[in-house]
């Protein structure tokens, strides 16, 4: 039996950083407004980037710390939301890009749970025999679907982009998840809307590109959905809170990462946040979070990780992955 093991993480991020201050210039908030609802401090906002510059940045970082070459590379998975065209995928222009011409490459929409969505898709390719690794990227250009009139929503997003490359091993590394989602809740949080329309019906022509949340009816999904995939993900692995070392969480909200904490009678020091550096990043958090920690030495061999991605779709996802 064949197994999946995360062997290299990478990132990469807009140099332009937009404080909570900067963005008060433009729409009516401040800092401590912010802060104090969502723990978020700055954000990386392009100034031109797109989805597949940020993810070929992150591919090429991740590629620089493992010892495979690109044309090596079997599987490229890029979730995403705010993809540079409807095709070609992301994932296509970052084969390209690193020179992976033995890749298969496609993109998947998850939103906020993507990255683990990608994970378990790849996990499956890899258990299966059929590939032997695969780069998992998330990435994301939200600043261009953001109303800036809208504060309610302005206020949370950034620009970003994260990625693991995942292996064929003899020892097991990502061990169990646990991923839904509940379509009937979906209009809660959209983004991009485009008509169905032509000169042969009687749709009126006409986007909105904007990002729409009704804030209460997510942070209601998030508090309860989050806590019960999880206890079902330690159920199936027969894993108890006390042994996990890390809580990687999507990078939503603070608040919302408290009461999972409360709830899973997890100590918030085993959660690790950077909303207040990146805000929501969407698919990109998590890999960004699990960098980061890569870059602080943490991610030492043996430890036994906990993701947890949530949003759009709406979706979930909780994986437990042992380093």
């Amino acid at each position: 039996m064949y197994f999946s093991k995360l062997i290299a993480t990478g990132s990469c991020v807009p140099a332009q950083v937009i404080t909570n201050d900067r963005l008060s210039e433009m729409v009516d908030t401040s800092d401590e407004w912010i802060q104090s609802r969502s723990g978020i401090g700055k954000r990386h906002f392009s100034t031109g980037e797109n989805a597949s510059d940020l993810a070929i940045g992150t591919a090429k970082d991740v590629l620089r710390k493992c010892d495979i070459r690109p044309e090596d590379i079997e599987l490229i998975i890029v979730a995403t939301v705010s993809g540079d065209y409807t095709t070609p995928s992301v994932a296509c222009l970052v084969q390209a890009a690193i020179g992976a011409t033995n890749a298969l490459a496609f993109d998947i929409s998850a939103a906020c749970s993507g990255f683990v969505f990608g994970l378990s898709v790849a996990d499956k390719f890899i258990k299966t025999g059929v590939y032997r690794n695969a780069l998992v990227i998330g990435t994301e250009v939200l600043s261009k679907y953001i109303n800036f009139e809208d504060r309610s929503t302005c206020v949370l997003f950034g620009d970003g982009s994260g990625g693991a490359m995942v292996v064929r091993s003899d020892e097991p590394g990502i061990l169990c998840e646990e991923v839904g989602s509940d379509g009937a809740k979906g209009l809660s949080l959209t983004c991009g809307h485009v008509p169905a329309a032509s000169p042969y019906n009687q749709v009126e022509r006409g986007t909105d590109p904007y990002i729409h949340m009704d804030g209460r009816a997510i942070f209601d999904f998030a508090t309860r959905a989050v806590p019960k995939s999880v206890q079902k993900l330690l159920e199936k692995a027969g894993v108890s809170t006390e042994e996990i070392d890390l809580v990687v969480p999507h990078q939503a909200n603070s608040r919302i990462v408290e009461i999972i904490s409360r709830k899973l009678h997890i100590p918030m020091e085993k959660f690790y946040l950077n909303m207040f550096e990146y805000a929501n990043t969407s698919s990109a958090t998590i890999p960004i979070a699990l960098n980061e920690l890569a870059e602080k030495g943490q991610l030492t061999e043996g430890k036994l990780i906990l993701l947890c991605g949530f949003g759009a779709g709406l979706t979930w996802g909780s994986m437990l992955i042992r380093l």
